[in-house]
Parts: C-alpha cells; sequence; structure tokens
C-alpha cells in the first residue's frame, strides 16, 4: 500500500483487477475493499456469501453492466466469506469477471487454493493479509480513543492489544467496551485496566503484559518439559485470562516441530489438527481441543534436534554465501541441459537397492559437515536406526540388471 506498493500502482492507474484477499478475521479485508473501489473511483456491490444467492450475484452482475453501459462506471463486486459460494455461484463469476465487467474482490479466512474455484483463482490475484502486530493495534487504539475523546492507561492499553491476537476488530469492540464501562458523568473517560477486564467478562483482571508472556512461557516449558499437570494448569490459567485460543494453538504448532520434533514426528500432525479444530469449532468448546493436543504433545518424548540442524544450517548458509548446485544436482530437465553437464553422474536412488547410493549431495565447502546431529529419544531413535542401517551398508556402483 505505501507509494510504490503494487496495490497502490494498481490504484493509481485506475487498472483494479480481480484478487483475493486471504487473512484472519479483523485483518482489514473489508475495509481494504472499500478503499480499493473509492480510491479509483468504481462503485462497490457487496453480496455476503453466506446469505447471498445465484439470485443475488445475477442481480449485482446485471447493475453492474449497466452501470457500465449508461455512466462509464465500473463496479467492484466484493463477496464476503468467499469460500462458501458453492461451485455453481463461484462458476457463475466467470463471464463478468473475464470481460471486466466487475471487477471481484472476494475475501477469506480459508486457504483459497482449497476452497476457491480453480477457475476463479486463475483470474485473480492472491493478496494474504497478516494479523496485526501489537505495534500496529496500539496506533489503532489510539485512534479510537482520540474519536471517543477518552485515555487510557499502558496497562489498559497493553492488555487490549495482547489478548486481541492480531484482530483489529477485536481490539475496537474491547475499546468501546472499555470506555462505556469507564464512563463518569462530567468527567473525562480514562480506561483502566479493570476496565478493560470488564469488557472481556473478567478475563484479564489484574493481568499485565508482563504477565501475560510469563503465563504463556510457563505453559511452553511445562508442555516442553512433560509435566502435564502444570501444562493443564497453565492451559486453563491463560484461557481464563483471556488468551485467544488460536495463540494457544499456533503455540502448540510450533512447540511440536521445536520440542518434540522427531522423538515423535505425530506430534505436529496433532498440533496442526488442534489448530484447525480451534478454528472450526471455537471457545468455549475449543478448550477441549487444546487440551487433548497439550496433554498428547506434554506426555510425548523430546528431541530439539530439529531446531538444533536448522540452526547449524541457518549459519553455514549465512556464513557461506551464494554457492553452486553441484553439476550433478542441476536441473537437466531442458533440452541444452546436458552439453553444460548438467545432471551427468547423478545416480538415480531407486535405481539402487532400499533406494539409496552413496553420493555427495552438499556443495564442495560444506560436503564434509553434518547439521543433523540425532537424540536416541522417543520414535527418533529407531528412525535414525533405520536410516544408518540402510546407508552404512555396502552397495555397488552400478544399478542392479533389471529383471527379465
Amino acid at each position: 500500500m505505501g507509494p510504490d506498493g503494487p496495490l497502490r500502482r494498481l490504484v493509481e492507474t485506475r487498472q483494479l483487477t480481480s484478487m483475493i484477499l486471504w487473512g484472519p478475521a479483523g485483518t482489514g479485508k473489508t475495509t481494504l475493499a472499500r478503499i480499493l473501489t473509492v480510491a479509483t473511483g468504481y462503485e462497490m456491490e457487496s453480496l455476503s456469501a453466506v446469505s447471498s444467492g445465484v439470485k443475488d450475484v445475477r442481480e449485482a452482475i446485471t447493475r453492474a453492466r449497466e452501470r457500465l453501459g449508461e455512466r462509464g462506471i465500473r463496479t467492484v463486486l466484493f463477496i464476503d466469506e468467499v469460500h462458501r459460494f458453492n461451485k455453481a455461484q463461484q462458476d457463475l463469476l466467470l463471464p463478468a469477471t473475464e470481460t471486466g465487467e466487475v471487477v471481484l474482490i472476494g475475501a477469506t479466512t480459508e486457504n483459497p487454493y482449497f476452497e476457491v474455484n480453480a477457475a476463479l483463482m486463475s483470474r485473480s490475484t492472491l493478496w494474504r493479509l497478516r494479523p496485526l502486530g501489537e505495534e500496529d493495534l496500539s496506533v489503532l487504539v489510539g485512534r479510537g480513543l482520540q474519536l471517543r475523546d477518552a485515555t487510557i492507561s499502558d496497562e489498559a492499553r497493553e492488555a487490549i492489544t495482547s489478548s486481541a491476537d492480531g484482530d483489529a476488530r477485536s481490539a475496537l469492540t474491547t475499546l468501546d467496551t472499555a470506555i462505556v464501562l469507564a464512563r463518569v458523568e462530567g468527567e473525562r473517560t480514562n480506561v483502566e485496566l479493570d476496565d478493560v477486564a470488564r469488557a472481556r467478562d473478567g478475563r484479564l483482571y489484574h493481568q499485565s503484559a508482563d504477565t501475560h508472556y510469563d503465563q504463556i512461557s510457563a505453559f511452553i516449558k511445562s508442555v516442553r518439559g512433560s509435566d502435564p499437570d502444570a501444562a493443564m494448569y497453565w492451559l486453563v490459567t491463560l484461557l481464563e485470562s483471556g488468551e485467544s485460543a488460536r495463540f494457544i494453538a499456533r503455540r502448540l504448532v510450533i512447540l511440536a516441530s521445536e520440542d518434540v520434533g522427531l522423538a515423535d514426528p505425530l506430534g505436529l500432525l496433532v498440533a496442526e489438527s488442534a489448530a484447525r479444530a480451534v478454528e472450526f469449532v471455537g471457545l468455549p468448546e475449543a478448550r477441549l481441543t487444546l487440551a487433548h493436543a497439550t496433554l498428547t504433545l506434554a506426555l510425548m518424548a523430546k528431541s530439539n534436534s530439529v531446531t538444533r540442524a536448522l540452526g547449524a544450517a541457518s549459519a553455514a548458509v549465512q556464513a557461506g554465501g551464494l554457492v553452486e548446485v553441484p553439476a550433478h544436482l542441476r536441473d537437466a530437465s531442458y533440452g541444452s541441459a546436458k552439453k553444460l553437464g548438467h545432471g551427468n553422474d547423478y545416480r538415480y536412488a531407486h535405481d539402487y537397492p532400499e533406494g539409496w547410493v552413496d553420493q555427495q549431495y552438499l556443495p564442495d565447502r560444506w560436503k564434509d559437515e553434518t547439521f543433523f546431529d540425532p537424540s536416541d529419544y522417543g520414535r527418533e531413535s529407531s528412525l535414525v536406526a533405520q536410516w544408518r542401517a540402510r546407508t552404512n551398508r555396502s552397495h555397488q556402483d552400478e544399478p542392479p540388471a533389471p529383471v527379465e
């Protein structure tokens, strides 16, 4: 959106194209669509995929055609929750977007590659909106206070920004409610932490920003330390303090790779499934899902070999700069590749016993370097044992002769 940003360029040239805005709730998808429409001088037709049918879509497209023919004004057809349209409804949009009679702007919280018609995706550009950071939310809270002619304590501001989980709408809703609760007749309103707590049904009572981060830290360390009782205690403490279920779920996904890792590869599946279930179910029922995932991860064996391997490889890449890919590993799919030596002497692993052949895959500079230092914990030990047994045995220099 900045001076040289791609969306700004589209607006300035009045060449708005159909697009999908993808991001969590409260990140400004609808607001951005309205800004783009007004800034380009278009008019907007708004539909919700939840409540609109084929008839509504047809009528909106008809009005857009009339507007373009009679007044030369183009139309933005904004569809909220576009992923909820069925295939027939999405197909109805294709001709109008293809001819340019409407500029489609669809908003979705779901991954459009899974939920939106491929033909519609091919006619649109995808723009991903991410959760707002706490600094951005603090700016937003400041603007809200100016509009309401109110002030706020530092603790109360931190409580709003830390509990909103990147959702601007949630932050402003909490602020509006807290201002109403804090208002005293004849005095300028000043919002305190207690007002924010009451606005959130007491879930932030006496919780400072420091306490918030301390509780998260205690929760993660309890799961990492394989203490299911402590993990459950801190999980409930976080939920009762008003912590976002999505935030907790994201932290569990990170922990599954950082602390469980290869000791139990299923940990990541459990955490990722829990995160999706939280989005689907929502609170209060999602407490069960979070408890399920927390206890499972706490009971699993732990290994940080993934974290250490990532750190070691990152350090090598940063220290080594750009390195050449060994010739035998380079892309040999195009016509003149072989003439350049690309792919020469490459050994296809599946042509050898057990799908492995001794071959250099690292650049020359790092060919003797070890980044992965496995542990002996949980399932990692058996995975590593299988890997060592497979790669340490003697293999032929040439692939075996085919069976006739």
